[in-house]
Protein backbone atom coordinates (compact mmCIF):
# COMPACT_ATOMS: atom_id res chain seq x y z
CA UNK A 1 0.00 0.00 0.00
CA UNK A 2 0.78 3.38 -0.83
CA UNK A 3 1.36 5.95 1.67
CA UNK A 4 -1.90 8.05 0.41
CA UNK A 5 -3.89 4.68 0.56
CA UNK A 6 -2.57 3.83 4.22
CA UNK A 7 -3.71 7.31 5.11
CA UNK A 8 -7.16 6.79 3.17
CA UNK A 9 -7.76 3.33 5.46
CA UNK A 10 -6.64 5.19 8.95
CA UNK A 11 -8.88 7.77 8.19
CA UNK A 12 -11.73 5.34 7.20
CA UNK A 13 -11.04 3.21 10.37
CA UNK A 14 -11.65 6.47 12.48
CA UNK A 15 -14.57 7.60 10.99
CA UNK A 16 -16.13 4.16 11.98
CA UNK A 17 -14.86 5.01 15.83
CA UNK A 18 -15.87 9.09 15.81
CA UNK A 19 -18.71 11.42 14.35
CA UNK A 20 -19.34 14.96 13.94
CA UNK A 21 -21.87 16.24 16.69
CA UNK A 22 -24.12 17.02 13.39
CA UNK A 23 -24.07 12.82 12.71
CA UNK A 24 -24.53 11.74 16.09
CA UNK A 25 -27.38 14.08 16.52
CA UNK A 26 -28.77 12.15 13.17
CA UNK A 27 -28.04 9.04 15.10
CA UNK A 28 -29.63 9.58 17.88
CA UNK A 29 -33.24 10.10 16.12
CA UNK A 30 -32.75 13.94 14.97
CA UNK A 31 -32.26 14.97 18.41
CA UNK A 32 -31.07 18.90 18.75
CA UNK A 33 -27.55 19.78 19.40
CA UNK A 34 -28.42 21.55 22.92
CA UNK A 35 -30.23 18.06 23.63
CA UNK A 36 -26.16 16.55 22.64
CA UNK A 37 -24.80 18.75 24.59
CA UNK A 38 -26.84 18.47 27.32
CA UNK A 39 -25.89 14.80 27.29
CA UNK A 40 -22.34 15.12 26.81
CA UNK A 41 -22.26 17.05 30.24
CA UNK A 42 -24.33 14.64 31.88
CA UNK A 43 -21.81 11.75 31.17
CA UNK A 44 -24.17 9.89 28.78
CA UNK A 45 -22.06 10.77 25.89
CA UNK A 46 -18.65 10.47 25.01
CA UNK A 47 -16.44 12.62 23.04
CA UNK A 48 -13.12 14.05 22.02
CA UNK A 49 -11.72 16.75 20.67
CA UNK A 50 -9.42 17.22 17.69
CA UNK A 51 -8.04 20.49 17.06
CA UNK A 52 -11.31 22.84 17.09
CA UNK A 53 -13.40 20.00 16.12
CA UNK A 54 -15.75 18.24 18.48
CA UNK A 55 -16.26 14.28 17.83
CA UNK A 56 -18.70 11.55 19.24
CA UNK A 57 -17.95 8.55 19.97
CA UNK A 58 -19.88 6.06 17.98
CA UNK A 59 -19.72 3.12 21.50
CA UNK A 60 -21.09 5.91 23.71
CA UNK A 61 -24.01 6.43 21.00
CA UNK A 62 -24.38 2.22 20.68
CA UNK A 63 -24.65 2.20 24.78
CA UNK A 64 -26.84 5.16 25.09
CA UNK A 65 -29.31 3.27 22.47
CA UNK A 66 -28.78 0.05 24.54
CA UNK A 67 -29.80 1.78 27.89
CA UNK A 68 -32.88 3.65 26.47
CA UNK A 69 -36.24 2.67 27.99
CA UNK A 70 -38.72 0.91 26.07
Amino acid sequence: MTSSSLKGHAMRQLEQILVSVDDACALLGGIGRTNLYARLARGELESRKLGKRRLILVASIEKLIANCED
